[in-house]
């Protein structure tokens, strides 16, 4: 009897802890689905994760303004126009600031020039222009022992300001990166005997992305044991991969009996807060290095009973011509009852 009963609290207790094994490594799971936004700001409602241009949704405050920021990061990430401006008003800055010392050693400091004033500032400024430059066209020249350090230092700024505005530059050209466009909502259509989750992304460019793969995850807030969290659900996709990317792609996840968004509804996707981050990552064959892209669609988003337009079109000599301007496009389809009773059971 002893041994019968031994027997069974040993099996008790080793049921007891494969419950606990399992359990730990559901949490173990359930916590690698955390893309790192942590868990402080996923409880918070309306605020988005991912910004639709693929920027995070976060500020950095509370730190030394030039500790924090990186100047060269900065001016790699800026637009070109940003850039550019950036750039020549660090050249006028620099030679107005070189012309008011030039100015401040008094019209002995330089020969060539009988101009007083402010004409006389103008030339200063321009002979800064030609020093930074190492142009020199030999119109005005130091002749004060001041003025000709003043020259060697403008020199050496210049020599180095130039040498740092071409390693941008040529870093900026050279660097790859990818112009996918997103359409602007997603939607939920019909397909087959059901329905689907789907937007559309085209490559922008010539050039062509290989072995694209794409990755969407399902972001909502649910409420566990009294208090609200947000949970990461992966979406399986139709097709997570493609081999080349020429035309335009629709992603498609088939809201199935599997699906986290199988049963749900538009007022149940805005109170729960879902958003679906999407991401792309693909060989570019101009460098061969992989790139990557992503945006986010919220629940206001997406359409309800919709389908994207034919954007493609065949021309006389048998090419295939695709229209960008049409990538947002979508007409309105009705969702059969019946399709919606069954996405709800």
């Amino acid at each position: 009897m002893g041994n019968k009963f031994s027997a069974l609290q040993t099996q008790i207790f080793s049921t007891q802890a494969l419950n606990e094994i399992q359990e730990a490594l559901h949490e173990l799971h359930e916590e690698s689905k955390d893309l790192g936004f942590g868990p402080d700001i996923t409880q918070h409602v309306n605020q988005r994760l991912l910004n639709k241009d693929g920027s995070f949704n976060v500020r950095r405050e509370g730190y030394n303004l030039f500790r924090s920021r990186s100047i060269y990061h900065a001016l790699l990430n800026s637009k070109w126009q940003h850039f550019f401006a950036i750039i020549f008003c660090a050249y006028i800055v620099i030679n107005f600031f070189f012309a008011a010392l030039f100015f401040a050693l008094g019209p002995e400091a330089l020969a060539g020039s009988d101009a007083t004033g402010l004409a006389l500032f103008f030339d200063c400024f321009f002979f800064s222009v030609q020093t930074f430059s190492t142009v020199g066209y030999e119109k005005l020249h130091p002749i004060s022992l001041t003025a000709n350090f003043l020259v060697t230092l403008q020199s050496l700024v210049g020599l180095l300001g130039f040498a740092l505005a071409t390693g941008l530059l040529f870093t900026r050209f050279s660097r790859p990166s990818s112009k996918v466009i997103f359409s602007k909502f997603a939607l939920i259509a019909p397909q087959q005997d059901g329905l689907a989750f789907e937007f559309r992304a085209v490559n922008a460019r010539p050039n062509m992305l290989l072995h694209l793969e794409a990755r969407v995850v399902m972001s909502r807030l649910e409420r566990q044991g009294g208090c609200v969290r947000r949970k990461f659900y992966d979406l399986e996709l139709e097709r997570r991969q493609i081999m080349f990317f020429p035309l335009h792609w629709t992603i498609v996840h088939p809201i199935d009996q599997d699906s986290p968004l199988c049963g749900a509804t538009r007022e149940e996707l805005a109170q729960s807060d879902a958003e679906f981050l999407v991401m792309l990552s693909g060989m570019d064959d101009t460098f061969w290095q992989t790139v990557y892209t992503w945006t986010s669609y919220k629940h206001n988003e997406i359409v309800w009973g919709g389908a994207f337009d034919n954007i493609l079109e065949t021309c006389p000599d048998g090419s295939v011509k695709i229209n960008l301007d049409r990538v947002h496009e979508f007409h309105r389809v009705e969702i059969a009852p019946a399709l919606k009773a069954a996405n709800s059971s």
